[in-house]
């Protein structure tokens, strides 16, 4: 059974449709014959939506217990059971109550999948985990709720269900989405148009990228080469030259100017060199690009305008950027120049734009200097001059006699300057022509190819030999000089690698797209294996088709150690690229080492945690522990005895030391419990409006009464937090801080608001912890300095801690003025433009 396929609406704000869209995609399959089942769908007692749900064969839910409350959730063993071909599962980012099968429901769903059940599912474009900065930046509130982006990407299908926000404003204020006494707070708050209007671009953005990956994809399969101008890139052209700066930014400004435009700064290193090229100024040039939002990409080329607008058409560029030459006027001679011939060469689908900079028409050195081997022009004007430039010679000659040895200096520096346009084979057919031409035509008897005259002969010899002494120098030097120029070319490509280790670019998916890109190549794939009999796995890979299977299937290998090899596919690469590639090879087995040993770090930090906390416990509770059962145990076995007859005031004080130790130990085994909850990230906290003052004189209970002083002003506004939780972090709190208070010393507890916060301080007149020492106290069994044994485990700070911070709150210490310490528990007011999405996502989990 193969897996099912997941298609996904995705909306910009809770009420845009997404559910009723669901439903109604389900009475669509159904009326085809189509088994389809409601796993999970929540109507939150919106009419419309409740009657979608009739005629839909819904799955039972699992009912759970929660803290003295029932849940329901999705009952994932009845839908396996069921086995339906399609299931509906309503919001896909939701966090299960605990007990459940998996804490996630994409884990419930991907579970569905791997059944081979196909799945309808919604989410809201603020769940989404690469967002949370971005929405909470705009809405003020941290989406708790979040699923990772790679499970909405890989979906099958995604549908985006829009509405505009005036739209879905007067849905709002029609009752279709809450209940009439929100509505006002709604609309004020979470609903203000901006904020749904800032919601909505999220959610086109992110579908257009998600329909462009989808493009690129089909463009990739199908082989097009052509530009589709769906959206605009940009490409920027850089040489390493100070122009680079305002080239970027030119660009941004044109991407700017159209909605989702994207910047691609390209260098491009040919193996015959480019000495303007500062690897500084390339530095300075990727982090400006980066940092004003687009991409760095280093590429590797013989032929640049070529290379230029392969890379733009690969990635659908619309535009190419490009500076003014730096060539002086009368460097042209040697070509029109990289800019001109990407312009001719674009073609009607791609623009080139060539701007103006301070540096243009400064020069750029003369093109010798750049060390390049002998192009294709230079080898055809080096034959030119090697075989028409003796006859031409010959021709002037006979019309003016200057003598046999200017005759033989003439054909001479005819030869060289063959040998400097061809190299060696254009010279040697320039001095075996010349030497006959002199012969035939210059050197008695004439017209005749025999020499009379010895000294002739040794002339004619020297002037052979001068020419192919010649012709090899040049030919040697043009040699050195490319192989100079492919060194340097791939020291740059050496040097950027080492670079990006250096900027911890570990990524190994990042460098096999960094390998596909900088050799032109279609796919790339990482593979190993553990042995010489076993099948290939492939560790990562980059392209579209890359080989995963053997090595021998890629057009190129490279051998990375034993067992791991590099894999390309796209067309073979020349002997002399494999060098560098190896280079690649072996960075990429590096980074695949890295990774899988932080994978192990962290698994040995996780354990040596735990093996930590186990100890501590152990230690902890061979004291805290046994103390109390102690006490208990000798109250009892006294009470029981019959050898002594008790007063009523001794069974009195034995049975509260009874008490005591009871209380002691509840009290410890709740910390206990809180603390493994917070450890294994169970702590959902229901987030609702409450006053302090219901809540903080219930956190007083385990405290004598005249131990603390209450301050809560009636004026203060509600806050947005789990009461349980906040209780047990105020008690936990005022416990610690009586616990060091001298006797006849109060502990204050106070509150105050400030912005849109609210603090609770819990002062006490104790000796106090020292500024190194004040983050130690939180963590867990930590006790600060002679405390007793008897003080407890450590653990009070601990949770209260970790409580305020699943409230979405801190919990700092600081000195009390005079002498003392002062816990500051800061949390979120209520009545921010985000509570009323909080609180109606509490209610949704509560119902």
């Amino acid at each position: 059974m193969g897996r099912g396929k997941l298609r996904i609406y995705l909306g910009a704000a809770p009420g845009v449709g997404k559910t009723y869209a669901m439903l109604s995609e389900a009475h669509r399959r159904v009326e085809r014959g189509t088994d389809c089942v409601v796993g999970f769908v929540e109507h939150h007692d919106r009419p419309r939506t409740e009657v979608m749900l009739h005629g839909l064969e819904q799955v039972p839910r699992r009912a759970l217990e929660y803290r003295g409350s029932t849940f329901t959730e999705m009952d994932v063993d009845a839908v396996l059971r069921r086995a339906p071909a399609v299931a509906l599962v309503d919001e896909l980012a939701h966090t299960n109550v605990p007990g459940s099968r998996n804490a996630k429901r994409w884990q419930d769903v991907e579970e569905l999948l791997a059944a081979g059940i196909n799945v309808v599912s919604t989410v809201n474009i603020q769940h989404l985990e690469s967002l949370g900065d971005v929405v909470e930046s705009i809405t003020g509130v941290r989406q708790r709720e979040t699923v990772p982006d790679e499970v909405v990407r890989r979906a099958d299908q995604i549908e985006l269900v829009d509405m505009s926000p005036q739209a879905l404003r007067r849905r709002m204020a029609h009752g279709n989405i809450y209940q009439p006494d929100k509505v006002d707070a709604a609309l004020s708050n979470y609903f203000r148009p901006g904020n749904l209007t800032a919601l909505r671009e999220l959610a086109l953005l992110w579908v257009a990228d998600r329909v462009d990956e989808y493009l690129n994809e089909y463009r990739s399969q199908h082989k097009v080469s052509a530009i589709w101008g769906s959206r605009e890139r940009i490409v920027v052209g850089l040489t390493g030259g100070p122009e680079g700066r305002t080239l970027i930014r030119r660009a941004v400004r044109l991407a700017e100017k159209g909605a989702g435009g994207e910047v691609m700064a390209v260098y491009i290193a040919r193996s015959d060199g480019l000495t303007s090229a500062s690897p500084k100024e390339l530095a300075v040039q990727r982090t400006l690009v980066e940092d004003l939002g687009g991409t760095f990409h280093h590429v590797v080329g013989d032929d640049i305008p070529a290379a230029l607008l392969d890379f733009a058409r690969g990635v659908n560029a619309t535009q190419i950027v490009l500076g003014s030459s730096r060539r002086k006027a009368w460097q042209y001679v040697f070509g029109p120049g990289v800019g001109a011939t990407v312009a001719r060469e674009s073609g009607p689908d791609l623009d080139v734009h060539i701007v103006t900079h301070e540096e243009a028409a400064k020069g750029r050195g003369l093109p010798v200097a750049r060390g390049a081997r002998l192009g294709r022009s230079r080898i055809i004007a080096g034959w030119l001059v090697g075989v028409a430039g003796p006859v031409a010679l010959t021709l002037l000659l006979n019309t003016v006699r200057l003598g046999l040895a200017n005759d033989m200096l003439l054909f001479l520096a005819l030869t060289v300057a063959a040998a400097l346009l061809g190299g060696l084979l254009p010279a040697l057919a320039s001095a075996a022509g010349g030497s006959l031409l002199l012969n035939y035509f210059y050197t008695p008897p004439l017209h005749r190819l025999t020499v009379y005259d010895p000294k002739n002969m040794v002339a004619i010899a020297i002037f052979v030999g001068v020419g192919v002494s010649v012709a090899s120098v040049v030919d040697l030097a043009a040699r050195r000089t490319h192989q100079a120029a492919r060194l340097r070319a791939e020291s740059e490509i050496l040097s950027f690698l080492a670079g990006s280790v250096l900027r911890g670019e570990t990524s190994l998916e990042a460098l096999l797209e960094r390998v596909r890109e900088t050799f032109g190549m279609e796919s790339v794939a990482l593979l190993e294996r553990t042995s010489e009999v076993d099948p290939w796995t492939c560790a990562g890979s980059a392209g579209l088709g890359a080989p995963v299977e053997r090595p021998e299937d890629a057009d190129v290998d490279v051998p990375v150690g034993d067992h791991m090899a590099l894999a390309l596919s796209g067309r073979v690469l020349p002997a002399s690229d494999r060098r560098v590639l190896a280079a690649f090879g072996a960075q990429a087995a590096v980074v695949l080492d890295r990774r899988r040993l932080q994978e192990e770090a962290e698994q040995a930090r996780a354990l040596a945690e735990g093996n930590r906390i186990r100890t501590a416990l152990l230690a902890a509770v061979s004291h805290d522990l046994r103390t109390p059962l102690s006490a208990i145990k000798a109250a009892v076995s006294s009470l029981r005895s019959d050898d002594v007859a008790w007063s009523e005031e001794d069974q009195a004080e034995l049975l509260a030391a009874i008490e005591e130790g009871a209380d002691r130990l509840d009290h410890l085994v709740d910390n206990l419990l809180d603390m493994s909850r917070l450890q294994t990230g169970t702590v959902t906290p229901l987030i609702r409006g409450i006053d302090l003052d219901e809540v903080v004189p219930m956190a007083l209970g385990g405290v004598p009464e005249d131990s603390v002083e209450l301050d809560i002003p009636e004026t203060l506004p509600m806050v947005a937090v789990d009461a349980g939780l906040l209780e047990r972090a105020v008690a936990n709190l005022v416990e610690n801080a009586v616990k060091y208070s001298p006797l006849g010393t109060p502990v204050v507890v106070s509150a105050s608001a400030l912005a849109e916060r609210v603090e609770i301080r819990v002062v006490d007149r104790g000796p106090g912890v020292p500024d190194d020492a004040k983050e130690r106290i939180f963590e867990p069994f930590q006790r600060y300095g002679d405390a007793p044994r008897g003080a407890g485990v450590g653990l009070g700070l601990a949770v209260a801690r970790g409580f305020a911070e699943a409230m979405g709150g801190t919990l700092n210490a600081e000195d009390t003025p005079g002498g003392g310490l002062t816990m500051v528990l800061t949390l979120r007011a209520a009545g921010g433009p985000h509570d009323l999405a909080r609180q109606a996502e509490a209610e949704r989990q509560t119902t």
